[in-house]
């Protein structure tokens, strides 16, 4: 990989940062293998989602209409990058769940996590270990 994942990405509108479910598919792999072409991403998609060479081409040509992906070429080859990075995508994917489903208030979001949800013990300690040094940043 040329680019380390904490590379700042160009500054991306909000909006292009939320990805859909096929979205994400696609720009895992191009995080992963960037810069690449499509026929990257589609063979290393072959096996889990068997989509054709034409499918992946097209999803990643609106994909960078939406400024998710630019395409420097190459002579003949167009090579793909990401104008986002997986941190910046997660955090718009957090924060539209946050608003959606809780109204911005990341307290009741979390109330909701461990009154519904079950933590190893593993889990806990790790949360815990966040919590404090949340709370040492103060």
């Amino acid at each position: 990989m040329s680019r380390t994942k904490k590379t700042i990405k160009k500054d991306v509108k909000e909006s292009s940062r939320e990805l859909t479910e096929a979205e994400w598919v696609i720009m895992k792999v191009v995080w992963t293998e960037e810069p690449c072409a499509a026929g990257t991403v589609q063979e290393a998609l072959q096996k889990s989602k068997n989509w054709a060479y034409s499918t992946v081409k097209t999803f990643m040509d609106r994909m960078v209409t939406k400024g998710q992906l630019s395409t420097p070429s190459i002579r003949n080859l167009q090579l793909f990058t990401s104008n986002i990075t997986e941190a910046q995508a997660k955090r718009s994917e957090i924060l539209k769940t946050l608003k959606r489903a809780f109204d911005g208030a990341l307290t009741p979001m979390m109330q909701f996590l461990f009154e519904n949800e079950k933590f190893s013990d593993k889990d806990l300690k790790q949360l815990h270990k966040m919590v404090e040094k949340a709370q040492s940043k103060k």
